[in-house]
């Protein structure tokens, strides 16, 4: 959650309309991307945790957010940190 104010998330494959923003989905995919580039698990921790806070400060900023957007966000903070792990996160349903 991000404060106190609940965030929608529109839903692009369209089996619900929305979801709450969840920290901790978010946090969970970025580690696993982090993971399977071979990241050590407390690094791979730092990294979600950097790459969730500018997500959040992001949407902070927006009235209306999609789930793409918040991939297309939390992929360009983790270039930052990880470029392979980005990659995956990025791509993950096209590579499974």
């Amino acid at each position: 959650m991000t404060g106190d104010k609940a965030i929608d998330i529109v839903k692009s494959s369209g089996k619900r309309s929305t979801e709450s923003f969840s920290r901790d989905k978010l946090h969970h995919s970025i580690k696993a991307a982090c993971l399977s580039e071979r990241s050590h698990d407390g690094e791979a921790t730092n990294t979600a945790d950097k790459v969730c806070d500018a997500v959040i400060i992001w949407l902070e900023q927006r009235p209306v957010v999609t789930s793409h957007d918040i991939r297309r966000v939390a992929s360009k903070h983790l270039t930052r940190y990880h470029p392979g792990a980005a990659y995956i996160y990025e791509h993950h349903r096209y590579t499974i």
